[in-house]
């Protein structure tokens, strides 16, 4: 399935990204499932291959205010740039590898994208440009064990200063890239409980930080996932995002988990564009009773439901787009988008393994592999229930 409501250029680089990723990224499928073959150097290929190594480095080198983001900055590639273009990019990345798309996201998206709306311009440039062009991998350290949905009530990494330095220590959990990052963006409280919380930049290699192994998971098996320990990791205080200590930083990293929750759309749309293709194929060319089971009432009830999660999901991401450009994206609308479109991701891939029956179950299905992708959504960046209950509060304007 393709934009056809989009711009022709936006038409003419999905169908291009689409012919990509068929050809170099889905042959490679079950060997980053197995753990044989990282995300990363795929990432950079495409990025050669299209040119959004300069797109980016053009975008990361931009001006913006000093420690602070403008209205309306144009989605993943900066300002000036169409927000559409980065939704195309997830949703032709996540129709084959759902898993790779979230590494893409985190490391530009929510890592460098962290430091180019945060950080100085003298932090922009050491660490956000490396970023944006895929020189460096990046991880966005804010979740941490038994804080959950609490993530900043009940942080218990600490940030103390000495001096010029400041020194961490803490533990992050479930943190995609974080066992191959090379850049660590991780938030800390300053000093006790009622401190304001700080972001900071630490580098692979620092003493007393350990990235743990790679976590052993249901789904997004095709993008690393693990912890970041911090043992009396000493950082210059040039390392603290923004240069000074404020009381922002909370403010910003809810910011961005706004902006992950709105590009989670579009990782939908991927799955579940893939899943009708998958079905559309199978219903006729699987004959039963003489026939093709496309025949079959039952069965077309199910492929309806699917595309009908498919337009809905589509009429998000061109709102969500026209949002980002304005600079209208609300908390609201970020949550309400997440939520439809995580459960109605899971919702599709289910209908579609149900289609498929047998071979929908096994593995070469590619279904199977799309539904358990498809779970994450409704769990990262925030549960449903807590989009629901954001959603509700603002409702309620409490």
């Amino acid at each position: 399935m393709f934009l056809t409501e989009a711009s022709e250029q936006i038409q003419m680089i999905q169908r291009m990204l689409r012919a990509y990723c068929d050809e170099h990224i889905d042959p490679k499928i079950d060997a980053m499932e197995d753990g044989d073959l990282l995300p990363y150097e795929l990432m950079r290929h495409m990025a050669k291959t299209f040119g959004l190594e300069e797109m980016m480095s053009t975008s990361s080198s931009s001006e913006r205010p000093e420690g602070g983001s403008s209205r309306g900055t144009g989605g993943l590639f900066g300002p000036g740039s169409d927000p559409m273009m980065g939704h195309v990019i997830m949703m032709e990345l996540s129709r084959v590898s759902p898993g790779l798309a979230l590494s893409f996201g985190a490391s530009i998206g929510l890592t460098g994208g962290t430091i180019m709306s945060r950080g100085t311009r003298e932090q922009r440039a050491r660490w956000g440009t490396p970023l944006f062009t895929l020189r460096k991998i990046g991880a966005w350290g804010l979740t941490e064990p038994g804080a959950g949905s609490d993530a900043f009530g009940s942080m218990r990494t600490r940030a103390r200063q000495d001096g010029d330095h400041w020194i961490l220590s803490g533990q992050k959990t479930f943190i995609t890239n974080a066992p191959h990052a090379d850049i660590c963006v991780v938030y800390a409280k300053l000093g006790d409980d009622a401190g304001p919380t700080g972001a900071f930049v630490v580098e692979a290699g620092t003493p007393g930080l350990t990235l743990g192994p790679p976590m052993k998971k249901m789904g997004m098996r095709d993008s690393p996932t693990g912890e970041i320990f911090l043992d009396e990791v000493r950082v210059p205080k040039e390392n603290l995002l923004g240069g000074e200590p404020d009381a922002s930083s909370r403010d910003q990293a809810k910011s961005s988990l706004k902006a992950e929750r709105s590009a989670m759309p579009a990782m939908a749309a991927g799955i579940v564009s893939k899943c009708l293709e998958l079905c559309v194929q199978y219903v006729d060319e699987r004959e039963q009773f003489g026939r093709p089971i496309g025949d079959f009432q039952a069965v077309q009830i199910r492929l309806a439901k699917i595309y009908m999660i498919w337009e809905t999901i589509i009429s998000w991401l061109y709102r969500l787009s026209r949002a980002e450009r304005e600079g209208n994206l609300t908390q609201a609308m970020a949550s309400s988008a997440k939520l439809y479109c995580g459960q109605a991701s899971v919702d599709a891939s289910l209908e579609a393994i149900q289609i498929l029956g047998g071979f929908g179950y096994m593995r070469e299905g590619r279904v199977e592999k799309l539904m358990r992708d498809a779970k994450l959504l409704q769990i990262g960046g925030g549960t449903d229930d807590i989009q629901s209950l954001r959603i509700a509060r603002i409702l309620r304007r409490k």
